[in-house]
């Protein structure tokens, strides 16, 4: 009998760079510990059943599932089938909040539900194996293509029938095996970071929602997660700012408001350091890069219904 090889993610950190998309089409490893990513991981089961724990409840993916949820918070592959396939990617924030999608449904997710939709069929397969053959080719229109196709598809969700999970009455406690990880400070934190980093808050602020002390908050999601608090809140309030960049006739002082930076000067510094470029530059760069066949008179229809 073939050994079962695992999956063992690097001692608290968020892995890999939270603004780069990564697709996948593969057959996953079972871990043996929870990890964190600070983007949204999108799932499609090709084949088989995929078995996770999340923060604070469990659910089982079977195949045709497409699943959408947030990766900020504690979750781990524990268990699957012999012949699992999954497709799918991390998404940056950027992105997701790009997403016409309602803000209660939103709000769910970074809140730690996954959005499940079996509305899909075999087209998705092919498009999930070209999506990520497109973004790791190393041409940036066809990963752009992708990211765009990929958007498109996860809208789409809300034509057919989805649930977000848990539901009360299916929810399941997790138990043992994640120690740390799954820390209730940590959880409120998150939410807490989740509701309000568009407003003036600082770590005082995010500790007294934890009922902490901010020294404490501090040092737990450091421990956690791999970023200091003050991290998580720019790339949060960084990722929103790129998507209002993104929309046609936007003042760049205020997105900087509207994401909550309190001012100019600190938006351009964050943007310039974490992008290596300013704003202008930013929206200016995404205005120019061509857009797919189609995908325009979309984007007209959508800004005038």
């Amino acid at each position: 009998m073939e050994q079962r090889v695992y999956y063992v993610p690097g001692p608290g950190g968020v892995e890999g760079l939270p603004t780069a998309l990564s697709m996948f089409y593969n057959t996953p490893l079972v871990m043996l510990a929870p990890h964190w990513h600070a983007q949204v991981e999108v799932n499609y089961i090709v084949r088989g059943w995929a078995h996770y724990r999340m923060s604070g409840h469990q659910v089982r993916f079977e195949a045709g599932d497409l699943v959408l949820f947030w990766g900020g918070l504690p979750h781990m592959l524990d268990d699957c089938s012999d012949d699992l396939i999954y497709a799918g990617g991390h998404l940056p924030l950027v992105h997701f909040f790009r997403l016409r999608l309602s803000q209660s449904v939103q709000t769910a997710l970074m809140r730690g539900a996954a959005l499940v939709s079996k509305a899909s069929d075999a087209s998705d397969a092919l498009n999930f194996e070209r999506w990520s053959r497109y973004v790791r080719s190393g041409d940036p229109m066809k990963a752009g293509m992708a990211i765009d196709e990929l958007l498109l598809r996860i809208e789409r969700i809300r034509f057919d029938p989805y649930v977000l999970l848990p539901q009360n009455e299916d929810a399941l406690p997790v138990s043992g095996g994640i120690d740390h990880h799954t820390s209730p400070i940590v959880v409120r934190i998150c939410d807490f970071i989740a509701d309000n980093f568009r407003e003036d808050i600082d770590s005082t602020d995010i500790a007294a929602a934890a009922d902490v002390h901010p020294k404490y908050a501090m040092n737990v999601f450091k421990k956690s997660t791999g970023m200091t608090l003050n991290d998580y809140v720019s790339l949060m309030r960084l990722s929103y700012a790129q998507a209002l960049l993104m929309q046609d006739e936007v003042n760049v002082l205020q997105v900087a408001m509207d994401s909550g930076f309190g001012s100019l000067s600190a938006f351009n510094k964050c943007f310039r350091k974490t992008t290596g470029m300013s704003p202008t530059d930013f929206r200016r760069d995404t205005r120019t890069r061509p857009e797919p066949a189609g995908l325009k008179q979309l984007h007209m229809q959508a800004r005038y219904n």
